[in-house]
């Protein structure tokens, strides 16, 4: 089959590419902005992209066009597909149809830790031995790849509420139908998709109630905005968890010291080993993923072991390397609570010198205000920030963070690595937040700190 993909160079649709193209199918595709790193990896993978969306691309007489959420009526390309009466799908409907039927699926969804989870129960079903598929929203380390097809029966899916194409507004994660779900948190997010927090909880009511009644749903103890979603109601058994000692949850995992995980059940079981990561926030994704490797079969103590070994996702507090004695991380936080729980976690496992963030508040729920009165304190255990103001940001950032006498107000790139650059010095750690490039500030930042010390 030919299948032609619309926005192919998505996260998730190159994804979709990559499992297409695992599974036999020829796969071609489209995106505007063509350029490496996506479009190495696509070229390595035997894909053809075609730059822009121009009709014309619609005379390689696919079997089927796959299209992605960027796409819009009146785009040359998709009035074509649709005069021409050409079979259309969306990515989930396709993965849906053509692979998750056919697999147990283990969605994780959640408006915070989602990649990391995901990645985390791909890990420790790779090391179990079962093979698994997965599509995930980021690149794990231990990977290098973000999708595979896999070669056993679990596929584990990275499960988003973002809609999921221009013909069809419900929520991705409703195409999947898991039989094993993570809810790891809920807040409003995407204020560019939903009106309101209650739109996002229908749209998870609706995933619960596709659930088998054999399954696993696990979420946090605890969690208001969870809770409303599963008094609606709710007919599969429920595990629940937390990083609090003294939680009633049915399994609480917690960091007992810088580089040690313990997990302990309500029933008295106790697994301690070693891990990588840090703080309360991987904690609780960590808990999340060995229950559902546990619902499928493997063993805490096991997941344990893999854990040992897991090497984190990319741009997720990724540390990027040691530039003129400072540490440099890259962190994809963009949400004032995954702010705020990035900086706690940096700072459980700093014993010297001083923690500085830098941040660019790109989302579109960001640049709309949302978070305005939440962001300051998220910040403020950091101890200076730096923040770029957008020339599209719909609200005034400055008095947003007048309370913080930390806070640093940049209006590009250059002021912002100038005075970093100024400022931080040896034994500090620096985080760089974005859900976006950021201008390669990253690269600028490490040449510039190198260049410092050296001077």
């Amino acid at each position: 089959m030919h299948i032609h993909i619309l926005g192919i160079c998505g996260t998730f649709m190159a994804g979709v590419a990559a499992i297409a193209k695992a599974a036999g199918h020829r796969v071609t595709g489209a995106d505007r902005g063509v350029y490496p790193p996506m479009s190495d990896q696509l070229a390595a993978m035997g894909i053809d992209v075609i730059e822009g969306y121009e009709a014309d691309q619609l005379d390689l007489c696919p079997d089927v066009v796959v299209v992605g959420n960027v796409m819009t009526r009146g785009m040359p390309v998709i009035e074509k597909m649709l005069d021409s009466r050409l079979r259309y799908m969306s990515g989930p409907e396709w993965l849906a149809e053509e692979v998750l039927r056919k697999q147990r699926v283990v969605g994780v969804a959640g408006t915070h830790g989602k990649t990391t989870t995901t990645s985390l129960l791909a890990w420790i079903m790779e090391q179990a031995g079962f093979e698994p598929g997965f599509l995930i929203g980021g690149v794990p380390q231990d990977f290098g790849i973000s999708a595979r097809l896999g070669g056993g029966k679990v596929f584990i899916i990275e499960a988003d509420e973002y809609d999921t194409a221009f013909f069809d507004k419900r929520a991705k994660f409703l195409h999947y139908r898991p039989e094993i779900q993570i809810i790891n948190n809920l807040e409003f997010d995407h204020a560019d998709i939903y009106a309101d927090l209650e739109a996002i909880q229908w749209q998870f009511h609706q995933l619960i109630r596709s659930m088998p009644g054999n399954g696993l749903l696990i979420t946090p103890v605890g969690d208001e905005n969870i809770h409303a979603v599963i008094d609606q109601g709710c007919w599969t058994p429920i595990d629940t968890f937390s990083s609090e000692r003294n939680s009633q949850a049915d399994w609480v995992s917690t960091e007992e010291n810088p580089g040690e995980l313990c997990v302990s059940s309500s029933g008295g079981d106790r697994v301690c080993g070693t891990w990588q990561l840090t703080g309360a926030y991987n904690a609780e994704n960590a808990i999340a993923a060995m229950l559902a490797a546990r619902q499928l079969g493997v063993p805490v103590a096991v997941s344990m072991r893999a854990i040992k070994d897991f090497k984190g996702v990319k741009r997720r507090l990724e540390l990027l390397g040691t530039f003129g004695g400072v540490n440099l991380y890259d962190d994809f936080a963009h949400h004032p609570t995954e702010i705020r729980r990035t900086i706690a976690g940096v700072r459980s496992i700093t014993q010297t010198g001083r923690l500085l963030v830098v941040l660019e508040p790109r989302s579109n729920t960001m640049k709309a205000g949302v978070h305005r009165d939440t962001l300051a304190a998220a910040l403020a255990d950091a101890d200076q920030v730096w923040v770029l103001r957008p020339a599209d940001l719909g609200w005034d950032l400055a008095r947003a963070l007048n309370p913080m006498k930390t806070a640093n107000i940049c209006d590009d790139v250059h002021m912002i690595v100038s005075e970093v650059v100024q400022y931080a010095r040896e034994g500090d750690k620096l985080i760089v937040m974005s859900n976006g490039g950021f201008e390669n500030i990253h690269g600028a930042l490490k040449s510039s700190l190198g260049r410092q010390s050296a001077g």
